[in-house]
């Protein structure tokens, strides 16, 4: 087994490497004077079981490149077999066809990646589960939740409330109050454009109860803050959110930082932004895709990963 990273998220690789016990492979990463990448693998790879650890988050065309190249090079140099693994799978949100004239970039990414000779994807938290059925090789679909309800547990939050920000977050919501045995609640939204989202209403009881608002994605807050306004005119006491892939703009900091939620519960499966005073807790999945890989390397079974 031979663990590599990108430049995307080296934090991350080096924990996980921690965690298998190994040093992360040794991998130059340049740049041309023009921009263009330069990978050069210089550990020998021949005949090894490859994993390339690389977030596709901000800049994501930087980051997916990189990607590509440093699969390629792995392929052209013997490597057994290729596993990307991608704790932020950028470019999620585009997985359908909702108006004319629009790609699905999603399945495009998922052919560049098969295109340049990965064998397998490791994954955390697709934005849509349907993007599992876009690759053609096999994919290990991780979810933070056992991470994020362990926290949740440790809170000791009363009456508490699981509440998707958007009725596309409804099974994520419910898998989350099954596990806290907590209320569910959903807010039904309506947006105006990219940055802008206007909620609507609320299915279910919120009134004295404290809240924790499940996504796995946040970038410009609008959803976010939106339904914790929401919340707030319906009563609720305390709001928290709980996002897996905080992909946050500075817009969206200063968003959350006028919104009544009080604090955020968030993984390192990107790397950490200056929060600028808003209160955010990040919590490490290393150990959970560190597991994965050693057992995709063992060829044994990843289910037990789900259990909380």
């Amino acid at each position: 087994m031979r663990i590599f990273s990108g430049q995307a998220h080296r934090v991350l690789a080096e924990r996980i490497a921690t965690y298998l016990g190994q040093m992360l492979g040794d991998v130059k990463i340049e740049r041309f004077p023009d921009g263009e990448v330069c990978v050069k693998i210089v550990d020998s790879v021949r005949g090894q079981d490859v994993f390339i650890v690389q977030p596709t988050c901000f800049p994501p065309n930087e980051n997916l490149m990189e990607l590509l190249i440093m699969i390629d090079a792995a392929r052209r140099a013997s490597a057994a077999r290729i596993t990307a693994v991608m704790p932020f799978y950028g470019y999620a949100r585009q997985d359908r066809k909702d108006q004319p004239r629009v790609p699905i970039t999603a399945k495009l990414v998922a052919n560049l990646l098969v295109a340049a000779g990965v064998n397998r994807i490791l994954a955390m938290d697709f934005h849509a589960q349907q993007v599992v059925g876009f690759f053609d090789i096999p994919v290990d679909h991780l979810f933070a939740a056992p991470v994020i309800v362990k926290h949740l547990r440790e809170m000791k939050i009363p009456d508490l409330v699981v509440v998707a920000p958007d009725p596309g977050g409804l099974k994520m919501a419910y898998a989350y109050s099954n596990k806290l045995e907590a209320g569910l609640a959903v807010v039904a939204k309506q947006r105006r454009s990219a940055t802008e989202v206007e909620a609507m209403n609320i299915v279910g009881e919120v009134a004295n109860c404290n809240c924790v608002l499940v996504d796995d994605l946040c970038t410009t807050g609008g959803t976010l803050y939106a339904a914790a306004e929401l919340l707030k005119k319906r009563g609720a006491k305390r709001i928290l959110a709980a996002v897996t892939h905080a992909v946050l703009t500075d817009e969206a900091i200063l968003r959350l930082k006028k919104s009544p939620i009080e604090t955020m519960v968030t993984t390192d499966s990107v790397p950490p932004k200056d929060w600028q005073g808003f209160p955010v807790e990040v919590l490490s999945v290393a150990e959970l895709l560190g597991e994965a890989i050693l057992r995709i390397h063992n060829n044994q079974s990843v289910t037990s990963l789900f259990n909380i």
